[in-house]
């Protein structure tokens, strides 16, 4: 850079920095068929995406991914390429699970920690090739998956937008596929990944979902996700298929006993307090860890912690008495000691009960796991009511569907 291109460049610098805020919010590929069929307006912020919270209904869309199928755009997922002769060892080294076992067309839940122990996110890893892997999550986290890349063979990059993601679920989910002419899509198993014919090119199917329902995520280049899009709801129309938003989708998460970073735990990045990040183990994810393989980051911590039992929190599933959602609710021990909070909250039409997954300081949840109430303030003609309400520890999922992990999936 020499002197008189120095001046110019630092000034669009400078621009760019003052004119961020004015950027708007971008719109996945999918955008123009999601807008089309939008009757409420309702939109919100996901990763710098303009996503919809519904579409038409949140009620009628729920019923849709428990009794049909539905469509869910999942583009704004942050997705990162990470390939190269070191890939598995990065990744070994990166994350709880052990890559190693992780086969070729295959996905795997995991979850990585800082040195500390401390969850950073969770996401899945797809392992498209010998050394060729998509980590996908809710966080960015470039820098650190660079630094942690550090003296390793590898090439890591962000694709979010290079690739099309959408969320296909629901007990007619396989029907749909096998009239758009997904042949073999049936041999797929759950976290199985196949690979399709579509628009001159390939689709990635992979039999993974956020719903605990019978699903499947496709992945294709930007270009041609919306004959994706259009493919897959022709095929649909005889089978019940609809478009749905996050808050539909929410509901089936909870259901599922399902975790979201920075909603039921705080991704250690995001927390400002000291006393706000987590351990695998005080989020339920202690059996994703796996102390045979490798060193992996945060491993001294989080066995240390098992060793000394030092661990400070439990997550838990609920089982609340009448039906009204207990979201954001304090959950006290006796009625008197503060034990916890709710994270997610739902009255699950599917299971009939009124669930919710919360944190609780321990010994409550291991020890202390009785007498446990929770303060609801429902509105009743525009006052606050408060309500103390029975609650007991249940097992998560909430709901668990045969059809899920059926295979071959029922033609419906």
């Amino acid at each position: 850079m020499n002197a008189l291109t120095k001046p110019a460049n630092a000034a669009e610098a400078r621009r760019a920095a003052r004119d961020h805020i004015a950027t708007p919010r971008l719109e996945t590929p999918f955008h123009p068929r999601l807008s089309a069929l939008d009757a409420v307006n309702d939109w919100y912020n996901w990763a710098g995406c303009k996503a919809p919270h519904a579409l038409f209904d949140e009620e009628l869309e729920y019923f849709a991914i428990r009794s049909t199928a539905a469509l869910f755009d999942i583009s704004p997922m942050v997705k990162y390429r990470i390939d190269g002769p070191d890939a598995e060892r990065y990744l070994n080294r990166l994350t709880l699970r052990d890559v190693r076992k992780l086969g070729v067309g295959r996905v795997h839940y995991t979850a990585w920690c800082d040195d500390d122990g401390h969850v950073l996110d969770d996401g899945t890893l797809f392992r498209l090739g010998d050394q060729d892997f998509r980590l996908c999550c809710q966080e960015r986290h470039l820098p650190w998956l660079l630094d942690s890349a550090f003296g390793l063979a590898v090439d890591i990059r962000e694709e979010t937008e290079e690739i099309a993601g959408v969320a296909l679920q629901g007990p007619t989910s396989y029907a749909v596929l096998a009239k758009a002419g997904f042949s073999g899509a049936e041999r797929l198993k759950p976290f199985d990944i196949g690979s399709f014919a579509h628009d001159g090119g390939t689709v990635t199917v992979s039999r993974t979902g956020f719903t605990g329902d019978l699903g499947y995520e496709l992945f294709v280049p930007r270009q041609a996700a919306l004959p994706l899009w259009d493919r897959l709801w022709t095929a649909g129309a005889d089978h019940g298929i609809r478009a749905i938003g996050y808050a539909a989708l929410n509901r089936t998460r909870i259901e599922a006993g399902f975790i979201v970073a920075n909603a039921d735990f705080v991704t250690a990045e995001a927390a400002l307090r000291a006393d706000r990040v987590r351990l695998p183990d005080e989020i339920g994810l202690d059996w994703l860890v796996d102390p045979d393989k490798p060193n992996f980051n945060g491993r001294r911590a989080i066995l240390d912690a098992r060793r000394n039992q030092t661990l400070k929190h439990v997550l838990v599933g609920l089982e609340i008495e009448g039906n009204i959602p207990a979201e954001h609710a304090f959950v006290y021990h006796r009625g008197k000691r503060e034990a916890g909070l709710v994270t997610a909250a739902i009255w699950s039409p599917t299971a009939k009960r009124n669930v919710a997954i919360a944190s609780l300081d321990r010994p409550y949840g291991t020890r202390f796991v009785d007498d446990l109430w929770v303060e609801i303030y429902a509105m009743r003609e525009l006052k606050y009511q408060k309500m103390m309400k029975r609650a007991k520890i249940v097992p998560r999922p909430f709901v668990k569907l045969a059809r899920r992990t059926a295979t071959p999936p029922g033609l419906r």
